[in-house]
């Protein structure tokens, strides 16, 4: 890999903050975003597993802090904006991870469940972003925006409507939000996984059938977490700088099979 290219992605001098980073895709991405050279907030409820992975992030000579931050709570969520701007400075990219997932047939479905599913996965990260860019603004510096959505969001699957929905709407949040942010030279893009083990989701498929799921689509197999490194480091650094708007699948193919 030539110098040019190694240093489109290198986020040195960056603050990223990462929600949900407690676990799964939240840590690997807090870790990559802090190998690849920048400062990471790690954000989540959590606070002891946070600690844990900055532990581990400057054990590898990264730099990182951790910060309590209820996605879903309005106060929580401009104290913890509080806190890193007081301690490091103005959050320059933002990975909205935290999500839940509760699975189950539309009629179903209740206003409570709706509430949380729709409010943690959708709301939440237009109440993260807002926050964001509007200090990024304030600051005068630009930024990149990367909205966890999912493969989810692009086709339905049964028994996800509620989920789907929101995921849906984080990609149309993203092109919304970066039409009118890329005046301030900030990005925004959604990253929208295929499978990959999480706690979300690892009950399912360590069964058999899950199994059974997994033989059936193109990749026949879950998502390993460093084939997300890649198009994450693309979405936050100067490698793509001349993306934004886009909801890019990392599925192994999923959403190319037959109907």
């Amino acid at each position: 890999m030539n110098d040019a290219v190694i240093k489109s992605l290198d986020l040195s001098g960056q603050l990223a903050l990462v929600t949900g980073a407690s676990s799964g895709l939240g840590a690997h991405f807090a870790k990559v975003l802090a190998q690849a050279g920048a400062t990471v907030v790690a954000a989540a409820r959590r606070v002891d597993r946070l600690e844990s992975l900055v532990a581990d992030i400057e054990a590898g000579g990264g730099k990182a802090m951790a910060v309590a931050m209820d996605v879903n709570d309005g106060n929580s969520v401009v104290a913890a904006f509080e806190q890193v701007q007081a301690t490091l400075g103005t959050v320059t990219v933002v990975v909205n991870n935290a999500g839940v997932a509760d699975p189950g047939r539309f009629v179903d479905s209740t206003e409570d469940k709706w509430d949380f599913t729709v409010d943690t996965n959708l709301k939440a990260v237009w109440r993260v972003s807002r926050e964001a860019s509007e200090r990024m603004i304030k600051a005068g510096v630009g930024g990149s925006i990367i909205n966890i959505s999912s493969i989810l969001g692009l086709q339905p699957s049964s028994n996800n409507t509620l989920y789907a929905t929101a995921k849906a709407g984080v990609i149309q949040l993203t092109k919304n939000s970066a039409q009118e942010l890329w005046r301030h030279s900030i990005r925004v893009n959604a990253l929208c996984p295929g499978y990959f083990e999480t706690e979300i989701n690892t009950d399912f498929f360590q069964s058999e059938k899950g199994a059974q799921y997994l033989n059936k689509i193109p990749p026949r197999r879950l998502g390993q977490m460093d084939e997300l490194t890649m198009p994450l480091l693309m979405l936050a650094s100067s490698a793509g700088s001349f993306i934004s708007g886009v909801a890019l699948p990392v599925d192994g193919g999923h959403l190319l099979q037959s109907l």
